[in-house]
């Protein structure tokens, strides 16, 4: 294949790059912001996403070889650093992915048509723990990453964003705007967190979550036409996409929900309302559920393998204990102890489903946390380009902020620290207490462990790693 034949047009990259970022599961935290949601979409995209793509950009042009987020930061900021990173983007898979298999419960509650059950807090702990434990077993014993592909993004995303479409749009034109919903009568001060409506700033980090993963469009910027001008271009068309496919949907589903009933992890909750106001059947709503659960399925065991690689590479640079055992992988190249530490710290986190009674609580305590972990990476990143641009300004930059000088890197820098402050500080204040503290004490540990095992590393841990290896040649 010729080198003219890997190139991406601009409407492949705008389309690869929505796919990293496209979910279903945020919508329900988005409408029940109501109005406002518009507002935080705009602010997410202005001072979260759009930074983040563009310092992505640069940086990833800058240093092609493997490794992201975790290769960037190291190389700005020496490997202690780059180990942070790469430890956190492992760690907030931990309330990252109870999250995600949370939705599981609410969903087959729905597919058998007993929706109290799958709201249950114990049914739902029951099938994070059930099914997470089926994914890692069936990873460790077979080649899953040939399983599914394409299938889970089309099953868990596409078609149900299309449902949702049709339905909510179709409902809206035969009922008009709800008053008792999310929605209410438009006035323009409803754009706007109120006294009235400060409870809503606790969704702000789920709506900023919505665009986690925009960095690792970076990857394909070798591929494309112009890059400067493409990239730049596709990067802001996809996230208007993004924007559109979020505001439209969470708009229609606030619409049809009464106000103070959402139920965070249950995605076929507007479906079943729409059937009821449209007087269609509502096995649309149990196959709608079998298919998105089928998409969270594929796209978990996707998960389970993807972030443990890294961890791997990080033992295998001598940066963990070789007493640990994560530089040892098996015939497809997954490290055992790598999956199965995190599976047993996701076990963990999905007890709080048996702790806390109230789904909605333990759903966004638990976005939060993910969204917060996460945060610090981007930090670094931020911090990353800065010092880059200081100790390294000769380097080749293939993509670059600015022509001439770092005014604008610095600037794209520093509006990315400022929207995490905000978005962090904005999630924390309207927080119930309890999941506040929960928040800052799990992302404060989860943090400061990394620093330890920095500071205890010694030449032992590569020399045995190195040994071990050469065994298994």
């Amino acid at each position: 294949m010729d080198s003219q034949a890997k190139k991406l047009s601009l409407g492949t990259f705008i389309g690869m790059t929505m796919a990293l970022c496209a979910t279903v599961r945020s919508i329900p935290s988005v409408a029940a912001t109501g109005w406002t949601q518009i507002t935080y979409m705009v602010f997410a995209v202005v001072f979260f996403a759009l930074p983040v793509a563009l310092i992505s950009g640069e940086l990833g042009t800058m240093m092609q070889a493997e490794g992201g987020p975790q290769l960037w930061v190291k190389s700005a900021l020496g490997e202690k650093w780059g180990f942070v990173t790469a430890w956190l983007l492992w760690v907030q898979m931990f309330p990252g992915m109870v999250m995600v298999a949370s939705t599981i419960g609410p969903l087959w509650g729905n597919v058998f048509g007993n929706v109290p059950l799958g709201n249950n807090h114990w049914f739902i702990l029951a099938n994070i723990l059930g099914f997470y434990w089926l994914i890692t077993v069936l990873n460790l014993r077979f080649d899953m990453a040939k399983v599914g592909g394409n299938i889970g993004v089309w099953l868990g995303v596409y078609i149900p964003i299309v449902i949702m479409l049709v339905m909510g749009i179709a409902a809206l034109i035969k009922t008009g705007i709800n008053p008792a919903g999310y929605l209410g009568t438009f006035t323009w001060g409803k754009l706007m967190p109120s006294l009235d409506n400060l409870q809503s700033l606790q969704y702000f980090a789920a709506i900023s979550f919505v665009y986690t993963g925009m960095e690792m469009s970076s990857v394909f910027i070798p591929r494309l036409h112009d890059a400067k001008k493409t990239y730049t271009r596709g990067i802001f068309i996809a996230l208007v996409g993004l924007v559109l496919m979020n505001l439209l949907n969470a708009i229609l589903v606030a619409n049809v929900v009464p106000n103070g009933k959402i139920q965070l992890s249950n995605i076929t909750q507007p479906i079943v309302l729409w059937c009821q106001i449209l007087g269609w059947p509502t096995i649309i709503a149990n196959i709608f559920s079998f298919m998105v659960v089928i998409g969270v399925l594929i796209q978990l065991s996707a998960w389970v393998t993807g972030p443990s690689k890294t961890m791997t590479q990080v033992a295998r640079d001598g940066q963990l204990p070789a007493s640990f055992g994560y530089h040892k992988v098996n015939k497809f190249g997954v490290s055992r102890n790598v999956v199965l530490t995190q599976s047993v710290c996701i076990s963990l986190f999905a007890l709080l489903y048996g702790v806390m009674k109230n789904v909605n609580g333990v759903f966004l305590t638990l976005t939060n946390a993910t969204t917060v972990i996460y945060a610090l990476v981007y930090i670094l990143i931020a911090i990353a380009i800065i010092r880059l641009r200081q100790t390294q300004p000769e380097l080749e930059r293939p993509y670059r902020l600015g022509k001439n000088g770092n005014g604008l890197a610095y600037f794209v820098a520093f509006l990315l620290l400022f929207g995490i402050v905000v978005i962090i500080a904005a999630t924390l204040f309207a927080s119930d207490l309890t999941q506040a503290v929960f928040v800052v004490i799990i992302t404060a540990i989860l943090f400061v462990i990394p620093l330890i095992i920095d500071k205890n590393k010694n030449a032992e841990w590569i020399e045995q790693v190195n040994m071990d290896l050469a065994l298994n040649k």
